[in-house]
């Protein structure tokens, strides 16, 4: 498969970075501690999280390298280690801020909304290829970040690389059985949550800036997010303006 070439790397991009979403964080079990607070109900247990992982790999298809398809914040801030990270693309298939958000970069009291992808479209990211030697170990910690409430489900799907080739790669979609699950995830209906919503992690719209960044430093477009920062930028300079 390709190696990556162009201008998508961390140091190049400047975005926020929470302490609290960090390697460390991940490892030890402070990331999930730091969701304590919100009821027990919504969240995964580690034991679930893992058996979540161990039946994503028994579905695994073929014996390759393993790929995570990236399109949110494991664009900008992976937090894992890998060998190749390749622009791709995930076709029938979409970005969409279609889940409920009461944590992290949000609140009970100011809920926002977390990204997923829906079906329909195509959604165009980075792929980032595991080493053998430590997949385990990294899996272990994409879970961990990504299966907090059980949002996601985890799943098999083709990604293609800019020369045409493809490979199948892990892609967190939106599990819409779930109660975050919001099936309303227009622009006009999330920009007022996302620009309002702030949690122990930073801001919810920071992630859509960040995003819109990095998926600008990769030479890749997504027209949803485009508008979703120009609504938000709106709203904010209407805040400011009302402040002064």
């Amino acid at each position: 498969m390709p190696a990556y070439s162009g201008a998508l790397t961390p140091s190049l991009i400047t975005v926020s970075r929470p302490a609290m979403l960090s390697r460390d964080a991940l490892r030890s079990g402070a990331y999930l501690d730091s969701f304590r607070d919100l009821p027990a109900e919504s969240l995964w247990s580690a034991a679930r999280i893992e058996a979540s992982l161990e039946a994503t790999l028994a579905q695994r298809p073929g014996i390759g390298p393993v790929w995570i398809f990236a399109y949110g914040s494991l664009m900008w801030n992976p937090l894992i280690h890998f060998d190749t990270r390749a622009p791709a693309t995930l076709y029938d298939w979409h970005r969409s801020f279609c889940i409920r958000l009461v944590a992290g970069r949000a609140s009970p009291d100011a809920p926002g909304r977390m990204l997923a992808l829906e079906p329909g479209g195509s959604a165009a990211g980075v792929a980032l290829r595991l080493a053998p030697e430590s997949a385990s170990e990294e899996l272990r910690l994409i879970w961990v970040r990504e299966m907090v409430a059980g949002s996601y489900r985890p799943t098999w799907a083709p990604v293609t690389f800019a020369d045409g080739t493809r490979t199948h790669a892990i892609v967190f979609v939106a599990d819409r059985r779930q109660p975050h699950y919001q099936s309303d995830a227009s622009v006009h209906t999330v920009a007022p949550l996302i620009a309002a919503a702030r949690g122990h992690v930073g801001t919810n719209q920071d992630y859509v800036l960040d995003l819109e960044a990095a998926l600008a430093e990769a030479n890749l477009q997504d027209r949803y997010i485009e508008q979703l920062a120009g609504a938000i930028r709106t709203l904010s300079l209407r805040a400011s303006s009302v402040e002064e």
